[in-house]
């Protein structure tokens, strides 16, 4: 008699811990893949931001237009979000390229002993810190938010990809020891006895790979691709910090990475300032 083997044979002749095995195995490839296709998405949206809201912000005439650009251009909300807190920090200390065209006198900074800083410096934590430092930390505090946002996930890919496949040899070892285990009062070789733990073991291995090289080629790919978003990114605060600070207005042109920053080299840190 011929006995028929598929996934509903294994499953029933599996235990309760094979069981859970396989549905811990099923659990991380759903919420790997899930998280997979949204980040995927989320880098083509990012890409296209890339490319149009560098040079919407810009090729605008004025800032508040600049503003308005870049919004619309950028969907992903990380160039908005750089811009508005470079404007922000730079309104807070009276720069006239941020809106606030008031003049300001040596007599209201003689608290601080410097005509370049307005009172807000000197009634604030940041004391004696000049608008060049305080553009530098607002945007230093944005990147580090961003790129906390932008590697938000990727933990559970790089837990998945190197876990998947020892949970899989878990369920491997597991099918072997009940092979063993149903031949240990056998004097002969019994198929039905064998084919099934033995079939549930390889299962266990195959499945375990499927929810694992997944996770590592996305997690290989994401990690290059925010690597690329955040050089671009500290260009253009080097573009706002350099506009903020000295008026010097960026000529409208496309971003472009070199190619050492593919290769792995680090997004050049924001901490120097304009001379």
């Amino acid at each position: 008699m011929q006995t028929q083997f598929g996934l509903i044979h294994f499953w029933q002749q599996g235990d309760i811990v094979t069981h859970v095995t396989a549905l811990i195995l099923l659990l991380l490839s759903v919420l790997s893949w899930a998280l997979i296709v949204g980040r995927f998405a989320r880098q083509l949206r990012i890409n296209l931001a890339i490319e149009r809201a560098p040079q919407a912000f810009w090729q605008a005439r004025s800032l508040p237009a600049a503003l308005q650009e870049i919004e619309a251009a950028d969907r992903t909300g990380l160039y908005v979000g750089m811009a508005r807190a470079a404007v922000r920090e730079a309104d807070a200390y009276g720069c006239p390229l941020a809106g606030n065209t008031a003049s300001i006198s040596p007599a209201q900074c003689a608290t601080c002993g410097d005509p370049a800083k307005n009172c807000h410096a000197s009634r604030s934590l940041g004391a004696g810190v000049s608008l060049s430092e305080s553009v530098t930390r607002a945007l230093r505090n944005y990147m580090l938010s961003a790129q906390a946002s932008l590697e938000s996930g990727l933990t559970f890919l790089a837990s998945v990809g190197s876990t998947a496949p020892f949970i899989g040899l878990f369920g491997t070892v597991w099918g072997i020891y009940h092979a063993l285990v149903a031949l240990s009062g056998s004097t002969s070789v019994v198929l039905d006895k064998v084919a099934g733990p033995v079939g549930e073991a390889l299962i266990m291995t195959a499945a375990g790979l499927f929810v694992a090289i997944p996770a590592v080629l996305a997690y290989n790919a994401l990690t290059r691709a925010n690597r690329l978003v955040m050089a671009q990114l500290d260009g253009f605060a080097h573009d706002l910090h350099a506009y903020f600070t000295t008026g010097t207005r960026r000529p409208a042109e496309p971003y472009s990475v070199p190619t050492h920053a593919a290769a792995g080299a680090a997004p050049v840190a924001l901490a120097r300032r304009a001379a």
